[in-house]
């Protein structure tokens, strides 16, 4: 099944995607490969999730966060590329949580954004990753989440 009807399936909104907050591309494309700038969990009506993990909100949140953070991604990306069917398969995702120092979950809050992948593009959507702890992200948001991904024509 195609994943923009596997998004239809579903039943998952899409946000608009996000407009970059500085000087920066949100996506980069070099032959079939797509750089994806950070994006944090910006909802259907534009507004932002914030709050410090481990402080604000729990863990349980934090990876509802981190799918809406996937959300945005595949708004932005669906926005680049025309149909998100052109996406082969997730290589590489680094996921940062703004939390407390002892907060000690991370990847189960970046699991969130993973989940969501797998759920939308099968095996292809689980990539190498990274997931950690950060003393701050811009806006008190809980997640942020870039990701490297491989296209096709």
């Amino acid at each position: 099944m195609s994943a923009e009807a596997r998004i239809v399936e579903l039943g998952l909104e899409l946000p608009t995607p996000p407009s970059p907050g500085g000087t920066y591309m949100p996506v980069v494309q070099i032959g079939d490969t797509c750089y994806v700038s950070g994006h944090g969990p910006v909802q259907v009506d534009g507004t932002m999730i914030t709050g410090k993990v481990g402080q604000e909100m729990g863990e349980e949140e934090a990876n509802a966060a981190a799918r809406v953070t996937g959300l945005a991604i595949l708004a932005t990306l669906r926005a680049h590329l025309g149909s998100l069917d052109r996406v082969t398969r997730f290589v590489k995702v680094l996921g940062m949580v703004n939390c407390t120092p002892d907060f000690g979950t991370q990847p189960k809050v970046i699991n969130g954004f993973s989940d969501l992948m797998v759920e939308v593009f099968g095996e292809n959507g689980r990539a190498a990753r990274s997931a950690v702890g950060m003393g701050a992200l811009p806006g008190n948001i809980p997640v942020e989440v870039e990701a490297i991904v491989q296209v096709s024509d």
